[in-house]
């Protein structure tokens, strides 16, 4: 049977692609830079029209060491978005925003180091409380719920979901639509920074952002394509196609269509350099193996040392599988933004 599978074909071509906006030494960087922009943005999908917020308080509460607030936004007709703002008490000054985002989860209250439901726990062990790190470093932490997690999962009746996935049906949707779910989310994430201008207790001039897996993915992507994003740091998300997932089985959500005839990954840095990038990758992580994250960063050194900032990127590797380093990533990712 194995002699009949796609798997073979597919692997012939994973094998064989030549991205034709490769990053090349010695290449125009500027006009490299402006296709690698326009390709991108092709390839996310249409992107909804920008409208007003509708921006709705519910809440504020006192926690210890911070004031949270609870609001929802409107990032697109039928697509509310609620949010937690932590801000820390000690600040003396509006402090910068680091936008914190889950990955295949339950939902945001794992940022939030809230545990809800059967395995919370152990996730938020595995270093993503992300929120609660960041008010920790001095941030206000800004907490989105992204599509298809926990207030925004999959909530059609029983009989017509056939997929244990949350993300799967949303994401060929979004397909079908000429869009891609990792587009729809990018857009929350630009949305979600357009609502800062309300908040005056923080500074929206300096604003970052984390996540892990499927959160680190949209890290990633919204670093390219949103420049007020003034440093990211995404976690076991980074890695070669090739050897991610072209190769090993990933949610829908993850793929851009027709993405490796343009780019791979660690390409996309140069819509990105120079601001600081902090690559978090796990040595023994299963699904974005350490070969691949290193092959991409490895582009990536090339394509920050182009831009003339070869020290505003690192990889930091921890010593367990798929989860965020907290101990070794925030000194560097401290270093690296400066604020």
């Amino acid at each position: 049977m194995k002699a009949f599978s796609p798997h073979r074909c597919h692997q012939r071509l994973l094998d064989a692609a030549r991205p034709a906006l490769a990053y090349a030494p010695g290449v125009d960087c500027a006009a490299w830079r402006t296709a690698l922009g326009e390709k991108l943005r092709e390839l996310v999908g249409l992107m909804p029209r920008r409208l007003p917020l509708r921006l709705r308080m519910e809440e504020r509460q006192e926690q210890d060491g911070y004031w949270e607030r609870r609001f929802v936004f409107r990032a697109e007709v039928g697509a509310a978005v609620p949010c937690h703002l932590l801000v820390p008490k000690r600040a003396r000054r509006p402090p910068p925003v680091m936008i914190c985002l889950q990955g295949h989860s339950t939902g945001m209250h794992i940022s939030l180091g809230r545990p809800r439901y059967q395995g919370d726990e152990a996730s938020i062990q595995g270093g993503r409380d992300f929120a609660r790190q960041a008010v920790q470093e001095g941030f206000a932490a800004l907490v989105l719920e992204q599509r298809c997690f926990g207030e925004r999962r999959d909530a059609r009746p029983g009989r017509v979901r056939q997929i244990k996935h949350t993300c799967t049906h949303a994401a060929m949707a979004a397909l079908l639509l000429g869009r891609t779910m990792i587009g729809e989310r990018v857009w929350d994430v630009c949305r979600a920074i357009d609502t800062l201008a309300e908040f005056p207790e923080v500074d929206s001039s300096r604003v970052a952002c984390m996540g892990n897996s499927g959160g680190g993915t949209i890290t990633y992507y919204a670093a390219c394509l949103e420049p007020r994003i003034g440093a990211a740091m995404p976690s076991c998300a980074v890695c070669t196609y090739r050897d991610s997932i072209g190769r090993i089985d990933h949610c829908v959500d993850n793929y851009l269509p027709g993405a490796l005839r343009y780019f791979e990954m660690g390409d996309l840095a140069g819509l990105i350099a120079p601001r600081p990038l902090v690559v978090v990758a796990g040595q023994h992580d299963g699904i974005f193996p350490l070969p691949g994250v290193e092959a991409s960063f490895h582009t990536i050194q090339q394509v920050y040392q182009a831009a003339g900032q070869p020290g505003h990127c690192c990889l930091v590797v921890g010593p367990e599988g798929h989860r965020f380093y907290p101990e070794q990533a925030w000194p560097v990712f401290r270093e690296l933004a400066g604020w």
